[in-house]
C-alpha cells in the first residue's frame, strides 16, 4: 500500500452549531480535544485553528503536547471567519485598518506555526467576497488581497501558504470559489510558497471533478499543497463522512493524487452536528484506507479502464469492488 499521513482540525472535535441552534453538544477543553484526536487509529497530524486552539501564549504548551502524544501539527489556520471585524472581509476589506490587522495577525499566526515546526498556512478567507451586486469593487479588492498574501509569502519563504476555496458560505459569492480562479490569484501573486488547498467537499459544491481540479493544480505548477477531507450532497458543504455519497469519486481522486505526486496529508474536515465526532472522523479515515487499498490492489486494471475509456467496464469494475 502506499504510505498516506492522516491527520484532523482539532475543532472538528469540539462543539457544534448552526444559525438554527447555538450548541449541539458541549464544550471541551482544547486539551481534552486532543486527547481525542490522538486515540483516533491512523491519525498521524492535527491542524490547529489560530485564536481557537493557539494563541503565542499556549503555543509552548501546545509543542509540549504534541510531542508527548507524537503528533505533527499539520497546519495552522489563521482565524479570518469567525472575528467580528472581519465581518466584510480580511485581506479584501474595504477598511485599509481591517486589512493591516488581518496581515499582522496572519503575521503572528506565521510565527506560531514556525514555533510549532509546521511549515503549512492554511488561509481559509471565509468572510472574504460579497453578497450584493454592486456592492463589491471586484477589481480593488482582488487586488488587495493578492497584496496580502504577496507581503506574507515573501516574508515568510520557509512556509507554504495554501488559499483554500469554497463557492460560497458565509458570504453567498467567495473571492476564491473554484480552483480556476484560485490558481489566477496564486498565478498573479508569482510566489512559489503560494498554492491551493482542495476541500472535497467545496469543490462538490462548486460542480468540480475533484480529480480533474487535482490535475490542474499539478500543471499550474505543482500548486497542490494539501487535502481536506469530507462529503455532501453537493448542494451545500454538509461535511460529512467521508465515502458516503462519493465512493467512485475517492478511489479516482486517490488514483490521481498518486499520479500527481502529492505527497501531503489527507486531513479530514467535518462538522459532525449529531455524530460522535472522534468515531465520525475516525470513520472517514478508515473509509479512505478501504478506498486506498481498492486503489492498490487494482491500479493496473484503473490504469487500463482510462485508456479503454469504456463506461460500462469502469461500471462492471466499480461494481465489483465495492
Amino acid at each position: 500500500m502506499s504510505k498516506r499521513e492522516y491527520a484532523v482540525i482539532l475543532g472538528n472535535l469540539g462543539n457544534t452549531c448552526d444559525r438554527f441552534c447555538g450548541s449541539y453538544k458541549t464544550n471541551p477543553t482544547t486539551m481534552e480535544m486532543l486527547k481525542r484526536a490522538v486515540s483516533i487509529p491512523h491519525v498521524k497530524g492535527i491542524e490547529l485553528v489560530g485564536t481557537w486552539d493557539i494563541t503565542p501564549k499556549n503555543a509552548k504548551q501546545m509543542k509540549k503536547a504534541f510531542k508527548d502524544y507524537g503528533k505533527k501539527c499539520a497546519s495552522i489556520i489563521p482565524d479570518l471567519f469567525a472575528n467580528k471585524m472581519f465581518w466584510k472581509g480580511s485581506y479584501s476589506s474595504k477598511e485599509a485598518k481591517v486589512r493591516k490587522y488581518a496581515i499582522d495577525y496572519t503575521r503572528q499566526m506565521a510565527e506560531v506555526a514556525l514555533l510549532m515546526d509546521c511549515d503549512l498556512l492554511n488561509i481559509w478567507p471565509g468572510q472574504d467576497g460579497y453578497d450584493y451586486m454592486l456592492t463589491a469593487d471586484y477589481e480593488k479588492e482582488r487586488a488587495w488581497f493578492c497584496e496580502a498574501i504577496t507581503t506574507l509569502a515573501s516574508e515568510f519563504p520557509q512556509l507554504r501558504f495554501a488559499l483554500e476555496y469554497k463557492p460560497k458560505e458565509p458570504r453567498t459569492h467567495s473571492y476564491i470559489a473554484r480552483m480556476g480562479d484560485t490558481l489566477l490569484m496564486a498565478a498573479e501573486i508569482g510566489c512559489k510558497n503560494v498554492g491551493v488547498t482542495i476541500d472535497t467537499g467545496h469543490a462538490f459544491n462548486a460542480g468540480e471533478n475533484v480529480s480533474e481540479s487535482v490535475v490542474l493544480a499539478k500543471r499550474a505548477g505543482g500548486k497542490l499543497m494539501h487535502m481536506h477531507f469530507n462529503d455532501n450532497y453537493t448542494s451545500w458543504d454538509d461535511d460529512m463522512i467521508v465515502g458516503s455519497i462519493h465512493a467512485a469519486c475517492y478511489i479516482e481522486l486517490l488514483y490521481w493524487l498518486d499520479r500527481c505526486d502529492y505527497k501531503g496529508y489527507l486531513s479530514m474536515d467535518q462538522y459532525p452536528y449529531r455524530e460522535d465526532a472522534a468515531g465520525a472522523i475516525g470513520e472517514s479515515i478508515q473509509w479512505l484506507v478501504k478506498f486506498d487499498l481498492i486503489l492498490q490492489e487494482n491500479r493496473k486494471k484503473i490504469d487500463a479502464l482510462l485508456k479503454l475509456g469504456d463506461a460500462v467496464q469502469t461500471s462492471k469494475f466499480l461494481r465489483s469492488v465495492l
